[in-house]
């Protein structure tokens, strides 16, 4: 489609100088009474004839294709405005005095054709933007055989299962998973992340980012369709085709404004007949006044902000599946966040220590991780953990002994060390006498205590470690005025305590999977329009029961198909971010459809000629070109909208 308007743009262009320099008025304005001639004006007629029939062509099919489904739109109004301007102007060559009006019908067709040109480029080059992400794909491979050979093989020939080496500073030819060397990964080019990823063995990478300064093999576990790359452009075009609440109010908008088109000009007509003036300068009046209402600029301000914003979700890793789901996003009352792995990152971690001897907290955690250290499980590991996080270093142990189900026991510099749970310190000593303990536990915290020898010397409380990037995203959700709320499976201390460190609205404690969906609708009972956030696992129904159901952290796998919205990334500040681009995009659609409309309070007046008494009124060309700048002015319009500008733009 934008070719066929470049190749017809570029022929009018070509025939209409001539067209121009042979028109009785442009001859007299110009001194140029010179190239006049006999039969210049059949000369005339024939190449405005060439244009109007190959340069207005797509404005005619255009124009019988809103007939036919009956929603009359610019194409008609074109078509009406050149089909005037050419028949009667046939009309003075032949049989009518009057005045000509083809150097206008061709300059017309050619701001048109341009516009329509300038138009398709801008949406095709936004539909476009994530496709471009393909051809950075490597165009071959190294495939690794069996006897440890490396053959280099065109890309589009991998399938699952091939194991490939991928060279420092390479791009990586499909998604896979690492099964030898540590690199850092660019994955800028597809989820936006700016910051390079360290990868090492059993990490995921994703086809088209770029390798570091390490060397790889992977194993290719996703090929052709089933790609990243290829679900995210698939999702893309399915969201830009999807239908737009906003886009239903400009196409009714464009109605309106054409039958208002098409009346002002009969009533233009006939007013200037009525008035005395020829029936020349009443064509000339009205065909302006329809050119100028044209709502060329209404048909674009929508579909290229929604192609502008889905494209540039998608390479900042927010996908959006249903394009009405992401608009309504911006009217969200309530996000409701799974705790586990959204808000928190499902670790434990030391959260307080406690000391009930001469040994102070550094000293009880170095003690109790030394021991940790040699077992894999989840709470001992959160132990060696927080002594990490503090720059602990660990002691060294010998005769290490698991306890089951219990705990671990060792000999560090010389004495015994236990690190145990509540119901081994009761079974072989007795607990401290101190309020400190029960303080602990009434915030729901996992409870470890550190023995020397006889003596319970601490005391360790290890909690899931909330994200530091969810304490940001709350108080932004907060400050667009949004209630946050929180469903957990654990116990009521620890989600109150989650709650408090977020500073959340309200929660829900002791939810099982299935009872998630309930408590979704019991928020919306409350008359709020809620987003459930989850993993999109076992959260399945309760995002498809929320008005807006957003996926976090789906990685590779973006068909997550309950969700309205996907986000690449386990970040709940995308979540913010999100709801950010919704409300600004609908923001970019409002000021586009004002740009579109607005100039014509000004231009149709002007078009009709109530200034011409004071010299002043637009012809067909000029009203052309007026339309035309409202055209440009949204496509500049909607390139400025960014996911980086998350408030109001």
């Amino acid at each position: 489609m934008m070719k066929r308007f470049r190749k017809r743009f570029l022929a009018s262009i070509i025939l209409t100088p001539p067209v121009v320099l042979l028109s009785p008025l442009v001859q007299q304005l110009l001194g140029l009474e010179f190239l006049d001639f006999p039969g210049s004006e059949i000369v005339l007629f024939l190449l405005s004839t060439i244009v109007f029939i190959y340069g207005g062509q797509p404005f005619f099919e255009g124009f019988f294709d809103e007939i036919r489904d009956r929603e009359l739109g610019m194409m008609t109004l074109i078509a009406v405005a050149i089909s005037v301007a050419y028949l009667y102007s046939s009309a003075v060559v032949f049989i009518l005095p009057g005045t000509l009006f083809f150097w206008e019908l061709v300059t017309l067709i050619d701001v048109m054709l341009l516009g329509h040109w300038i138009e398709m480029r801008s949406i095709l080059g936004a539909s476009q933007a994530l496709e471009e992400l393909v051809k950075l794909l490597p165009s071959t491979a190294h495939i690794v055989h069996d006897d440890g050979s490396v053959e280099d093989i065109e890309a589009s020939r991998l399938q699952k299962g091939d194991r490939v080496l991928i060279k420092p500073g390479e791009r990586i030819p499909s998604d896979g998973e690492i099964v030898e060397g540590t690199s850092s990964i660019n994955e800028a080019m597809v989820t936006g992340e700016s910051k390079p990823i360290e990868k090492t063995e059993g990490d995921e990478v994703i086809g088209g980012t770029i390798n570091g300064s390490g060397s790889l093999e992977v194993n290719i576990s996703k090929v052709g369709d089933e790609t990243y790359i290829a679900q995210v452009i698939d999702m893309v075009r399915e969201a830009q085709q999807s239908k737009s609440r906003t886009q239903d109010l400009a196409n009714r908008a464009a109605f309106i404004l054409t039958i208002i088109a098409l009346t002002a000009g009969s009533v233009t007509l006939g007013g200037w007949l009525f008035a005395g003036q020829t029936l020349g300068f009443g064509i000339e009046r009205a065909v302006t006044v329809m050119v100028i209402t044209c709502p060329h600029a209404l048909g674009l301000a929508v579909p290229l902000v929604v192609a502008v914003s889905t494209s540039i979700s998608a390479k900042n890793g927010l996908l959006i599946r249903d394009r009405a789901a992401f608009e309504r996003a911006r009217n969200l009352q309530a996000v409701i966040f799974d705790k586990t792995g959204t808000l928190t990152k499902g670790e434990f971690t030391v959260s307080e220590i406690l000391s009930f001897s001469s040994f102070d907290e550094a000293e009880v955690l170095q003690l109790a991780a030394s021991i940790e250290s040699r077992s894999e499980h989840s709470i001992a590991q959160g132990i060696v953990r927080g002594a990490e996080e503090r720059n602990i270093s660990l002691l060294d142990v010998d005769d290490f002994e698991a306890i089951p189900g219990k705990g671990a026991r060792g000999v560090v510099e010389g004495k015994e060390i236990v690190a145990a749970s509540p119901s081994y310190v009761r079974e072989t000593n007795q607990l401290p006498d101190d309020p400190r303990i029960d303080e602990i536990s009434e915030k729901g915290f996992t409870l470890a205590y550190v023995l020397r020898g006889k003596e319970v010397i601490g005391l360790l409380a290890l909690g899931d470690i909330i994200r530091d990037e969810s304490r940001e995203a709350i108080q932004r959700l907060k400050d667009m005025g949004i209630q946050c709320m929180m469903l957990t499976g654990d116990n009521k201390n620890v989600a109150s305590w989650v709650s408090d460190e977020l500073g959340l609205d309200d929660y829900f404690a002791e939810v099982l999977p299935d009872e998630k969906a309930e408590k979704v609708k019991e928020v919306q009972n409350r008359g709020l329009t809620v987003a459930m956030v989850g993993d999109g696992v076992n959260d399945a129904p309760a995002l498809a029961t929320a008005d807006i159901g957003i996926a976090i952290g789906a990685g590779t796998d973006v068909a997550v198909e309950t969700a309205d919205i996907v986000l690449v990334r386990n970040d709940p500040r995308d979540v913010a971010s999100i709801l950010g681009l919704s409300d600004a995009t609908y923001d970019k659609m409002v000021q586009n459809l004002f740009w579109a409309t607005s100039y014509n309070a000004i231009a149709i007046p002007l078009a009709a000629g109530v200034l011409y008494s004071y010299g002043v009124a637009l012809d067909p060309a000029a009203g052309a070109l007026l339309m035309s700048l409202s055209t440009v002015i949204v496509a500049i319009n909607a390139k400025f909208l960014s996911v980086d500008n998350r408030e109001k733009t």
